[in-house]
C-alpha cells in the first residue's frame, strides 16, 4: 500500500509539471505589480517635471518684470506681491500656489559673491530664511522659487529627497540671476537681505 501511494504521488506531480492551464494568470500575477509600480513612477516623474517646467516658466517670467524695474515701478513691492506674481502664471497649479510656493529674492555686490550663495536643502527647508529684496537699477539679483509637491508612489518618495523624514513631499525649486536694467532711479532704495 505505501508503494501504491508512491506511485500516486509521483504521478500527480508528473501530471502537476506538465500542466500549464493556468499558466498565464500565474505568470500575469508575478509580473502585473512590478510593472504597476514602474508605470505609477514614470507618470510621477513625469507630473514632478511637469511641475517643475511650469514652475521655471512662472518664476523666469515674473522676475523679468523685476529685472526690467515694471515690479518696483509699479507700486507692488512685497514678497507676497511676487509670490502673487509667479502664482499667476501657474495656472493650473494656483490652488496649491497660494500655501505651497515660497520666493527668496536677493541682492549681490558682484557674481562671485552671488555663485556662493547655495539653495536650501529639502530636507532642512526653512521658509523663515527666505528673504525679499528686489534692488536698484543695475544690481545684482537672484530670484529663487521653491514649491512643494507631494510625492503618491512610495517607491518613488524614498529614491527622491523628500522635505524631512517620510514627508512624502518634494521640493522643487528654480533660480535666476540677472543684473537690473537702468530703470528709472527715483525709487526708494529697497531692503537688502
Amino acid at each position: 500500500m505505501h508503494m501504491n501511494q508512491m506511485t500516486r504521488l509521483q504521478r500527480f506531480t508528473a501530471r502537476f509539471a506538465r500542466a500549464d492551464r493556468g499558466a498565464t494568470a500565474i505568470e500575469f500575477a508575478m509580473v502585473s505589480l512590478p510593472m504597476a509600480v514602474l508605470i505609477f513612477g514614470v507618470l510621477e516623474l513625469a507630473m514632478a517635471l511637469l511641475v517643475a517646467t511650469t514652475l521655471e516658466s512662472a518664476t523666469e517670467s515674473a522676475s523679468r518684470m523685476i529685472r526690467t524695474g515694471e515690479f518696483q515701478t509699479s507700486g507692488a513691492s512685497t514678497k507676497n506681491d511676487f509670490k502673487a506674481l509667479v502664482c499667476a502664471r501657474m495656472s493650473w497649479l494656483s490652488a496649491k500656489c497660494a500655501t505651497d510656493l515660497y520666493v527668496d529674492v536677493r541682492t549681490f555686490n558682484d557674481f562671485n559673491s552671488l555663485a556662493g550663495s547655495g539653495p536650501q536643502n529639502g530636507a532642512a527647508f526653512n521658509p523663515a530664511a527666505t528673504c525679499f529684496a528686489t534692488g536698484q537699477p543695475t544690481d545684482i539679483v537672484l530670484a529663487r522659487a521653491y514649491f512643494q509637491w507631494t510625492l503618491f508612489t512610495p517607491l518613488l518618495s524614498n529614491v527622491m529627497e523628500d522635505m524631512g523624514s517620510g514627508s512624502g513631499k518634494r521640493l522643487l525649486s528654480f533660480a535666476t540671476a540677472f543684473r537690473n536694467e537702468p530703470y528709472n532711479t527715483n525709487l526708494p532704495s529697497g531692503a537688502a537681505c
